[in-house]
């Protein structure tokens, strides 16, 4: 049985949404088991109208919540040890879970998470991913919001998180690696970003393909199975896209209904436009795993309905069951491992001269 902790009282409409949507994932997970916090008030009377919910779960009484617009270090103060948002995470720490999912504020969730499960060895900060829909499938975008601006070495250390991330869930065995910059020529972009691609090229590196530098119309493509960006272009990008696919799904259902002659035509290509909103919808792919940490913890969007927080806890699912934590272990010691020896080496050759 795989175990996912649940901060029940996150997002915008806490436990009225997030119930129902474990519920959803119930039905098509058998091997699933929820531990629930939250505040019993509010928490136990949806989950006695979802009897498999509650059948799979065992739930925990919390005073105190986080709210959507605490500051990190406020939330670290007043929710540390009471929260359903710590004790959720705490969960995963202990090992009374494999996994936690939270649709709570980003910035307490990633603050609680760092302080509680700590980063792993030889990661300095960690990242969000996340799954993005593209021409030719899905595609890992990191970091998508935890690190505001990164130097060359947390590009890199983001880019063996991608790939395990990839591997997890995408199942390629060797996921191809792009660094998103304002063009593809190699004089281009911040010096940071220029000597990541420079070492990355040279890292030896074999379960990565690098590709080079990526721009933001690469995304869609799906040019590269992982993108690899600072906190700051990612959390823009992803934005962006989800606004533009709202944008466009107006359009059509404005089109479809402006005349007579539009809703016939509606009718006769319905089944076209439904796999077209399908392939848009923003829910399939919600989800931003945090990686870098002892621990796997899934943010889900604070506003996203049922179908959604199903499709994070699914996506923390998914994590757990394809062993992520122990490939990014793996594949860190090889890197760093590597570079120690490379360092003894040039300071042997160095002495030498």
């Amino acid at each position: 049985m795989i175990r996912i902790s649940i901060d029940a009282m996150g997002g915008d409409h806490g436990p009225e949404t997030i119930i129902p949507g474990l519920a959803m994932v119930a039905e098509r997970r058998p091997d699933i088991r929820f531990v629930i916090f939250g505040q019993e008030a509010r928490v136990r009377p949806v989950l006695d109208a979802h009897p498999l919910v509650a059948e799979r779960s065992e739930f925990h009484h919390c005073d105190v919540s986080v709210g959507m617009d605490d500051k990190p270090s406020q939330a670290l103060r007043r929710g540390r040890w009471k929260s359903s948002m710590w004790r959720a995470i705490e969960a995963v720490k202990n090992g009374e879970a494999d996994v936690c999912v939270s649709a709570g504020n980003t910035g307490a969730l990633m603050a609680m998470s760092k302080f509680c499960l700590r980063t792993m060895a030889d990661i300095e900060r960690p990242a969000i991913a996340a799954i993005w829909p593209t021409m030719r499938g899905e595609s890992v975008v990191l970091d998508v919001g935890a690190t505001i601006g990164a130097d060359a070495q947390q590009l890199i250390d983001f880019s063996i998180l991608g790939a395990a991330m990839a591997r997890a869930v995408l199942g390629l065995e060797r996921p191809s690696i792009g660094l998103l910059n304002v063009g593809v020529e190699e004089i281009k972009g911040q010096e940071e970003v220029k000597e990541a691609g420079r070492l990355l090229r040279e890292s030896g590196l074999t379960t990565l393909k690098y590709h080079g530098f990526v721009e933001g119309d690469d995304i869609g493509k799906g040019t590269v199975d992982v993108v690899v960006c600072e906190g700051f272009a990612g959390n823009i990008a992803l934005k962006t896209a989800e606004g533009t696919a709202r944008q466009i799904g107006t359009y059509l259902r404005s089109a479809m209904s402006r005349t007579l002659m539009a809703r016939i035509g509606y009718l006769f290509a319905k089944g076209a436009f439904d796999r077209l909103r399908e392939k848009m919808d923003v829910r399939k792919a919600n989800g931003g795993v945090f990686l870098g940490l002892n621990g796997i913890v899934v943010k889900s969007h604070g506003g996203t309905d049922g179908e959604g927080f199903a499709a994070a806890v699914e996506l923390g699912y998914e994590m757990v069951r394809a062993g992520l934590l122990a490939g990014i272990g793996e594949e860190m010691a090889r890197y760093h491992g590597r570079e120690a020896g490379r360092t003894r080496v040039e300071a042997k050759t160095a002495n030498k001269e």
